[in-house]
């Protein structure tokens, strides 16, 4: 349709109508037989009338879903209005990926920008239209559950990178394309610093503060064109997100000039009343739409409240309509209007999804997800001939997908145990379960969150005594033990924040038992965040983290382990020594007391460090790398001249190793206007460097990569002195001095 088009069709929509395209449920309306009136549409308050006008649908797809939905409302639709299709698919459909924040360890972006070309392209094939994605949230403090969905983690600048290409990989050229989909910033804005971590917290920072590393990552996918934005739980100074005028209306649409949908998180309209901020559902309507809040997710506030605010005259008619418009035009875009059912196709399901060739290609993408974290006396890789003890809850386990996976199938997984007996036979591989996952009592915080039957005590005791005396016998008659550990995969993602985020109890307990051994342990790490590894790291020879790696995860974990790729994964968290750091990130202000000899009267914790175990950026690898003769062109950069200066540094594989290399590039300003970081990540390159290769690798420094928001909320460079790092990770650098003039 043309533009004017589309107005004609608003123009002949009546306010029913109007309100129904701005209002989003879930598929059980119409896909349930019970009768809807006391079903589904009872719990949401909504009456049957308006749910054949409602414009979209969430997190109901498959081809055959999709179809059967859009042909039931359009029997019902005057106006043949098609619905969209949107859904989470956070790191994959059916074939499914590691979780982002394991995908932001690749520091590798084809690798990221082909995990979501790959999952669109089932998505899309299955009728998504929409996908709620990427979420770019900046991440600092590793107690929060949905610290697993950001890419970047604690870095603005990689937050900012894989926000540029998640959302060229999902929308591509064309939304309506098969293998495309409209893409979802999320969640606008600063979500990730809700405070201590936990859920739907408050967030609470300076504006410049707001703008130096939160805002940015949003705004880089707007600069992409993202369709679609989504809304955050949190406040953002003292008024919930999703009703912000300051953040939706003048940053979002007026400063980066989004002119897109914008939907809230899930009933996060209504939860403005919780906030204390709207007083009913009826004020809540009102400040949303105000703010530009376009679509409201599963529930009644604009479909039961909106119509009444207009015959009131309290709310402007030219609001509703520039919210549908937008909804329209997005349809449109999607070719919706040509063809209501997008690319949904049933014939091509069952030939894409799961496909050989994209099951081959996660398999080797998702080796480049891991991170070694451990390996003394070169225990890893593991020699083929050596009598293999698999031991641990996650050794036999389909539950290595991740929280977000909710359209992945057990069958379809491969657990280590059977990728284990593939690769050396059945008759080599010295299984025990070791322990349960979680004790009762653990296990209970997840089922009572859930709503679901609690455990009883029981047996418990006897069946871990099994457990662990058949890990004992089994690692007896084992060369070196493999030990699959790691938190419960319900114990991340959304609504899981937790106080302790150590490895559970009963699989401490085993590993304690299996030190006694004195065998080589290597500890493979499943979890959906970084962990705290106090007393557990130093009672194992390696540390393999694999966070939780999709449905080829076992094998890409095999093929590392075994040596046919070293790792080459990079934290993009860094690994706390203890949760009391929390939060913690390698981009911190220095103080006026900055802890250097570790005295009373300085910026310390008195009983642990102020640093973390294991940095950002940090991973080991198979080679062994030496980082050599840092250059710089000039230590002068001229303000305002397209200066440059180039930064060079030799790298040297002293191995007989083929490996690859993330070569880091941070800046320091020494002296600002404001407070600046120690060091901020401006630069990286992951480069293959061949056994015994010496590498020159080089990086530009230019002015722009120096700016930062003055005390006057003016985004500027200042003259000055700087000192450029370049290593293997934060901590680990070679430096330099330079001046902007």
């Amino acid at each position: 349709m043309t533009k004017s088009q589309l107005i004609s069709l608003l123009n002949e929509m009546n306010l029913d109508e109007k309100i129904g395209q701005l209002v989003q449920v879930s598929g059980n309306f119409f896909l349930e037989e019970e009768n809807v009136q006391t079903g589904p549409i009872s719990n949401l308050g909504m009456n049957e009338n308006m749910i054949y006008k409602v414009g979209s649908i969430l997190n109901t797809v498959g081809a055959k879903n999709v179809i059967t939905i859009q042909n039931k409302y359009l029997e019902k639709s005057r106006l043949k209005i098609p619905l969209m299709f949107m859904a989470d698919i956070i790191n994959g459909y059916k074939t499914v990926f590691p979780i982002p924040l394991a995908q932001g360890c690749s520091w590798n972006t084809e690798v990221v920008k082909r995990c979501a070309q790959i999952a669109m392209k089932e998505a899309s094939i299955a009728g998504v239209n929409v996908n709620f994605y990427p979420m770019v949230d900046l991440v600092r403090d590793a107690r929060w559950g949905r610290v697993m969905e950001s890419t970047g983690g604690e870095d603005t600048y990689l937050n900012e990178i894989y926000a540029r290409v998640l959302v060229n990989a999902i929308q591509g050229d064309d939304i309506s394309k098969e293998g495309n989909c409209a893409a979802c910033i999320k969640h606008f804005a600063a979500y990730g610093a809700v405070e201590s971590g936990r859920e739907y917290n408050k967030v609470d920072m300076s504006e410049r503060e707001l703008r130096q590393y939160y805002l940015s990552s949003y705004k880089a996918g707007i600069e992409e064109k993202a369709k679609m934005v989504m809304t955050s739980f949190n406040i953002v100074d003292g008024i919930p997100a999703t009703i912000n005028n300051w953040l939706l209306r003048k940053i979002l649409r007026g400063e980066y000039g989004f002119d897109g949908i914008v939907i809230s998180d899930y009933s996060a309209i209504q939860e403005t009343i919780a906030h204390g901020v709207s007083k009913d559902k009826k004020d809540a309507a009102l400040r949303a739409i105000n703010a530009g809040v376009d679509i409201d997710m599963q529930t009644n506030v604009y479909s039961n409240f909106l119509k009444e605010l207009i015959k009131e005259k309290v709310l402007d008619i030219v609001l509703i309509d520039e919210a549908v418009f937008r909804v329209l035009k997005l349809k449109n875009e999607l070719k919706l209007f040509e063809n209501p059912y997008g690319n949904a196709n049933i014939e091509k399901e069952k030939r894409v999804l799961l496909s050989k060739e994209n099951l081959e290609e996660a398999r080797k993408l998702t080796r480049e997800t891991f991170v070694l974290l451990k390996n003394e006396k070169h225990v890893l890789p593991i020699k083929e001939n050596q009598k293999i003890a698999l031991i641990g809850p996650y050794a036999d386990n389909f539950a290595i997908t991740g929280e977000w996976s909710m359209f992945s199938e057990r069958e379809n997984i491969v657990t280590i145990k059977k990728a284990l007996e593939e690769r050396i036979g059945k008759e080599n591989v010295l299984y025990a379960k070791g322990s349960n996952m979680l004790t009762t009592r653990e296990m209970n915080y997840i089922l009572k969150a859930e709503g679901k039957p609690l455990l009883k005590n029981g047996q418990e005791l006897k069946i871990q005594k099994k457990y662990l005396d058949d890990a004992m016998i089994v690692a007896q008659r084992a060369d070196i033990i493999v030990l699959a550990v790691g938190e419960h995969y319900k114990q991340s993602g959304e609504g899981n924040a937790r106080v302790s985020i150590r490895l559970p109890k009963l699989q401490r307990k085993l590993l304690n038992m299996l030190k006694t051994l004195h065998k080589p342990i290597v500890m493979v790490l499943f979890n959906g965040r970084p962990l705290v590894l106090e007393g557990i790291e130093n009672k194992v020879d390696a540390v393999l983290e694999v966070w939780f790696p999709g449905t080829e995860g076992a094998r890409a974990i095999l093929d590392v382990l075994f040596g046919d790729e070293s790792p080459s994964g990079k934290l993009n968290m860094c690994f706390p020594e203890h949760e009391g750091q929390c939060p913690i990130y390698y981009n911190q202000y220095n103080t006026g007391r900055p802890n250097i000899k570790n005295l009373r009267f300085e910026s310390r914790y008195q009983d642990a460090s102020i640093y973390p175990k294991y940095p950002f950026g940090y991973g080991l690898s198979y080679a062994k790398f030496e980082y050599q003769d840092l250059n710089l062109s000039s230590t002068i950069l001229n303000r305002g001249k397209r200066d440059k200066i180039t930064v060079s540094v030799t790298v040297k594989n002293c191995s007989n190793v083929d490996a690859k290399e993330t070569v880091q590039l941070y800046i320091q300003d020494l002296f600002g206007s404001v407070v600046r970081p120690i060091k901020e990540l401006k630069a990286f390159k992951k480069v293959l460097i061949k056994a015994n290769e010496d590498k020159k690798i080089e990086f530009e420094i230019t002015e722009e990569m120096l700016k930062f928001w003055n005390k006057d909320l003016k985004y500027v460079s200042e003259n000055g002195e700087f000192k450029v790092y370049v290593g293997s990770n934060s901590k680990d650098c070679l430096g330099a001095k330079f001046q902007l003039i």
